[in-house]
């Protein structure tokens, strides 16, 4: 008899536990009751199928949860920022979103103009009462794809055409060869760059100049146009896209792809903004966060690489190994990285002025 009223007992407090948890929930959920409208400024278009596109349909996600209302506006440049925060202001947004680092500036100084509005700036650096940045350890994505890459070649000649030699770009070209050299390291990773993040023009005569030079057949890319994946597509040379998955568009020649999964962010961090609890922050978040992935493999990938990223991929999830962990030599054979030791994230983010060995930058 003693038994089954502890039972009982233990029943009921579950029971209660039960409710007391669904009525946290629902406090936590009824700031969703009403619309609240969110700004999103883009340095480019919503339909780019690339970086300004993962955004805006990863904040469409994220207002489909919390009952948003998005008012866009794209091709925003450095200088019309400062307007178009006023007009959003004024238009009745309470959460503004900038996707471009050379936003910077302007949203800094809406932030303290406008306390009363939360902002989030995208590959930026600030923060404040009411400002977070945020970006991803994409690097840990491209290693994944330089893996591929490198298991993927026949010719041992892998493109990487990139759009600017800072730390942002070159951490991913490293990275990238990292992975390539893990599993091949007879293959060797040439960079043409674009000098522009978006203009088809000269990010397509890049990635022609690059093809023609060597005998390129596996390209990737770090651009904010989709110009090398068509260009790829028409000489048969497989690809390995960013930003987004389009598989869909390019059926004979694309891999996979390092892709932004945005409402894995906007999702959790605009929540705690409608729920007043908020706290100013720049974020870099790793491939456990769940915004940052890599796109199913085509068809196309080569038998048992799947096995091979698989591993990877917990390893990366353990915390017990991260990508620009030494010893790394450089490609003019200077030890970088010490045995047993790891790159600091201030190294990462601002210093990264080196390439890996392996690593051909490709001169005009």
């Amino acid at each position: 008899m003693k038994k089954v009223c502890i039972i009982a007992g233990i029943i009921i407090i579950a029971i209660i536990a039960g409710i007391f948890v669904i009525k946290i929930n629902e406090a936590d959920t009824e700031v969703t009751d009403k619309t609240t409208m969110v700004g999103l400024l883009l340095n480019g278009s919503k339909e780019d199928k690339n970086w300004c596109q993962s955004h805006y349909e990863g904040l469409e996600k994220t207002a489909g949860e919390l009952n948003l209302a998005i008012v866009c506006k794209e091709y925003v440049t450095e200088e019309s920022v400062s307007a178009v925060i006023d007009e959003l202001v004024e238009g009745g947004c309470e959460i503004i979103i900038a996707n471009s680092f050379g936003f910077g500036e302007g949203v800094e100084k809406a932030a303290e103009k406008y306390p009363e509005i939360y902002f989030f700036h995208a590959t930026g650096v600030g923060e404040g009462r009411n400002l977070s940045s945020y970006f991803g350890r994409i690097y840990q994505i491209r290693y994944l794809c330089g893996i591929v890459a490198g298991l993927q070649t026949e010719t041992n000649e892998i493109g990487y055409v990139a759009a600017f030699p800072i730390s942002e770009v070159n951490r991913g070209i490293n990275a990238f060869t990292l992975g390539v050299k893990k599993v091949n390291p007879d293959a060797t990773v040439y960079v043409r760059w674009t000098d522009s993040w978006g203009d088809d023009d000269v990010t397509g005569d890049a990635t022609t100049a690059l093809l023609d030079a060597h005998n390129i057949d596996v390209l990737a890319m770090h651009t904010d146009s989709v110009r090398p994946l068509d260009i790829a597509e028409a000489r048969g040379v497989e690809a390995i896209g960013y930003n987004a998955d389009n598989s869909r568009f390019y059926p004979g020649t694309y891999l996979t792809a390092a892709v932004w999964d945005w409402e894995k962010f906007y999702t959790p961090n605009i929540l705690k903004c409608l729920q007043g609890k908020f706290e100013g922050y720049h974020y870099w978040e790793g491939i456990d966060s769940g915004m940052i992935s890599l796109a199913p493999f085509t068809e196309k990938v080569k038998n048992g690489t799947q096995a091979i990223i698989n591993r990877e991929i917990e390893l990366l999830k353990s915390g017990t190994f991260d990508v620009f962990y030494g010893e790394i030599v450089d490609n003019k054979g200077n030890v970088r990285i010490a045995a047993n030791e790891s790159m600091t994230d201030n190294a990462m983010l601002n210093e990264f002025d080196w390439y890996v060995e392996g690593v051909i930058i490709d001169e005009e």
